[in-house]
């Protein structure tokens, strides 16, 4: 057993905590709408959406059903489509290369940086072709992907820039809010974001005011002005409740960003005083970043991973892998030819990585107990994994001596 004495079960998030908080808010937002009887888009939404702008440093938000119909209406605003390519990483959630998809376009697949496990500029550059259209940076876990390198990118080849910022709002690069570094940028209100509501939601925001209008005619079937159709769109409309609970919470946002930036500086000072860094890759935070921590992500070497996890759960505390199987190896995208090693950055992440419980209520007690269990475990199971046996690259996921060059797939 533990020599630390659990303080309950630790959650990988309670949205409990954060309710209890906010109650009295949340409950008079939800009686308002109830109230009007307005319940699809309406004021509430226009409120959000002004307000998010504002957020984010941009002129224009367009609320709708979800952050992969963000994605998806992103790219319809902009002609995307059979022939297309778009370039984007394979180590994300399904949604950013399933709307690539779901058009008829193609995604090419890039590496990821071994530190931040965002998508690697200079692979970038290499992957654009004829074809290209636009590439898709995911500021995966919090953090900003190297907007400045990838805008200039971009600017070079005459391409599209759409953020994937479901986990991210509230970050910033060189000072600059995500949302406000591409031409479109795509949110995500699942109930797990840091800005979350009480189910599916989501947003782009743009400064360009036409790009601004189609979103707003594709999420009510191309409609403008009722009943009149310029093209067929979807059915893809924000929830006045949702935004009434958003606007709640966007109140709190800046606060909670900063008790998680505080939950994940005293994760780092937890494992350091566990003297566990030599067997532990820490999250990164590069100095022009400021990361809101969706998720603390460490890395173990793969053959632990598994074991460990097994050991938090017998212990009570909530872990996830995000994401085990990279997006080139998902069966449904098989025909793009790609075989394991193709991205060998990204496939070693997806072997080592482990996320633990992350969320602003999360207490001083809880983090302890957690880092505690960690550091028991590697005494017990894995007293040789210092240093001398595991290289701090290898944990910090750079390609391993002799792994594969990254590659186009067959089809390419």
């Amino acid at each position: 057993m533990s020599s630390t004495a659990s303080p309950r079960a630790v959650p990988a998030l309670d949205l409990k905590a954060q309710y209890r908080t906010i109650q009295p808010e949340i409950d008079a937002a939800i009686r308002r709408v109830v109230e009007s009887q307005f319940f699809c888009l309406g004021p509430e939404v226009a409120a959000l959406e002004a307000e998010i702008a504002a957020y984010c440093g941009v002129a224009h938000a367009v609320g709708c059903s979800s952050g992969s119909d963000a994605l998806l209406l992103a790219l319809m605003a902009w002609d995307i489509g059979p022939g297309d390519e778009v370039i984007t990483t394979p180590y994300t959630f399904f949604a950013t290369a399933g709307a690539i998809w779901r058009l008829g376009a193609r995604p090419v697949f890039v590496d990821i940086e071994p530190d931040t496990y965002n998508i690697a500029p200079a692979q970038v550059e290499r992957a654009i072709t004829p074809r290209t259209r636009a590439i898709i940076p995911v500021h995966l876990y919090g953090q900003a992907a190297d907007m400045n390198a990838l805008g200039a990118i971009a600017r070079r080849y005459g391409l599209k820039v759409l953020e994937d910022a479901a986990q991210a709002i509230g970050a910033r690069h060189h000072g600059r809010p995500v949302g406000s570094l591409g031409d479109a940028a795509a949110f995500s209100f699942y109930p797990s974001k840091n800005l979350g509501g009480y189910g599916d939601g989501g947003l782009v925001t743009t400064p360009d005011p036409a790009t601004a209008r189609r979103l707003a005619r594709l999420r009510i079937h191309g409609m403008e002005p009722r009943y009149h159709h310029h093209e067929v769109g979807y059915n893809a409309r924000l929830d006045a409740l949702q935004a009434a609970v958003l606007r709640v919470k966007l109140g709190h946002l800046p606060a909670w960003t900063e008790a998680r930036r505080q939950v994940a500086a005293r994760y780092r000072a937890l494992f350091h005083a566990h003297d566990l860094t030599d067997r532990i890759g820490l999250p990164i935070e590069r100095p022009e970043n400021e990361h809101v921590y969706n998720q603390f992500v460490i890395r173990v070497p793969e053959t632990l991973r598994d074991p460990l996890r097994a050991r938090l759960t017998e212990r009570q505390i909530g872990s996830d892998v995000y994401y085990p199987i990279p997006l080139h190896l998902q069966l449904c995208f098989q025909a793009l030819g790609h075989r394991p090693g193709d991205f060998p950055v990204a496939e070693q992440a997806a072997r080592q990585t482990i996320a633990l419980p992350i969320y602003p209520e999360l207490s001083e007690e809880a983090q302890a107990y957690v880092v505690a269990t960690i550091a028991e475990f590697f005494e017990e199971a894995a007293p040789e994994t210092r240093s001398p046996a595991i290289p701090r690259p290898h944990v910090l996921g750079e390609v391993p001596s002799g792994a594969a060059p990254a590659r186009r797939g067959r089809n390419s």
